[in-house]
Parts: C-alpha cells; structure tokens; sequence
C-alpha cells in the first residue's frame, strides 16, 4: 500500500482518521483481522483500544524498499534458477559444466539457464582475458580463461537472489 509515496509492507494499512505521514510518530494497532493499523501516535481514536493491542512502530520498519524489490521477470524463475544464481555468488566466475557437476544438474539444462539468466541480466559473460580462479576453491590462483563460457552474478542478480532468500525465509515464519 503507498502512502503519499512510501509504500509499506504487506499487512500493514494507514488510519483514515489521522492520516500518518513519514514524519509523525506512529502507533501500530492490530485489528480484529490481524491487519496492523497505522495511527499517529497522539490519535485521539486510540485512547479507544485496548492498550495489549497498541505497540510503537517507525517507518523504517513498516516502508518497502521499492529499490529492492525484483522487476516482474522475476516470476519467470523458478528454484533450479535460483540454486545456479547462489553458486555465482557463492562461488564467482564460473562455467556450466562445474555448476552441473556442483549443483548435480544435466549440463544441457545448466548451458540453457545460464542463457536464459544472461537475457534477463542477472548473469554476465566474462571477458576472455585473465581470470581469477573459482572464488573459495584456491585463493590468489588466475588462469587463462578457457575455451568455456563464463559468467558471474550481475548486481541485479544479486538483488533477486537476496529477495527469493528473503521471501523464502518471510514464508517459513523465519526472520
């Protein structure tokens, strides 16, 4: 829900009777309907309700952070996507055929995700030069970049990665 130009997060909804805005105080209540209600914290209408029900907020907890939500492809990927991304990151540069050896994945379906994931800018190929070798495998070692195609995680694959992390951890009650 937007409010006045913030968006906050799922579950939570401004009082129409006092109208918050980013600079007040704000007081959270939890309705009957397990919605939280956001009044400004001197809201006449809270004098009215129980005071087990009424506990402080602040706008940096309950806004989104629209920078950090994913873009609607994000719902063209699936879980096999998502495992390849977390080996980038875990692992940095990298070519197919060690992600399916790593992942224990088919070499096809690895060599068709990573186009697919490189289309949608959440990996990039690396150049052929120098590179460094696999990321937590031998430190400080470079090797000439083979005849492989390499990639690594973009910064927008990043952030989709840390939001399916987060969103997985949000559904299972964790965090």
């Amino acid at each position: 829900m937007s409010i006045h130009g913030m968006r906050v997060k799922e579950g939570y909804t401004k009082a129409k009777c006092c109208s918050p805005e980013p600079d007040d105080s704000i007081t959270g209540y939890t309705s009957y309907d397990n919605m939280i209600v956001v009044h400004k914290t001197l809201c006449e209408n809270l004098k009215k309700v129980e005071a087990k029900r009424l506990f402080s907020l602040s706008w940096d907890k309950i806004s989104e952070n629209e920078e950090s939500k994913p873009d609607s492809d994000y719902s063209q990927l699936d879980g096999i996507d998502f495992r390849i991304l977390g080996h980038h990151q875990v692992m940095g540069v990298d070519y197919a055929w060690v992600v399916a050896e790593k992942l224990n994945l088919e070499p096809q379906l690895v060599f068709e995700r990573h186009k697919k994931l490189k289309d949608l800018k959440l990996l990039e190929r690396v150049q052929k030069v120098m590179i460094q070798y696999r990321k937590n495998i031998v430190d400080h070692k470079w090797i000439k970049h083979r005849n492989h195609t390499y990639y690594r995680i973009t910064p927008k694959g990043e952030k989709y990665l840390n939001f399916f992390i987060g969103d997985k951890n949000r559904n299972s009650g964790i965090g």
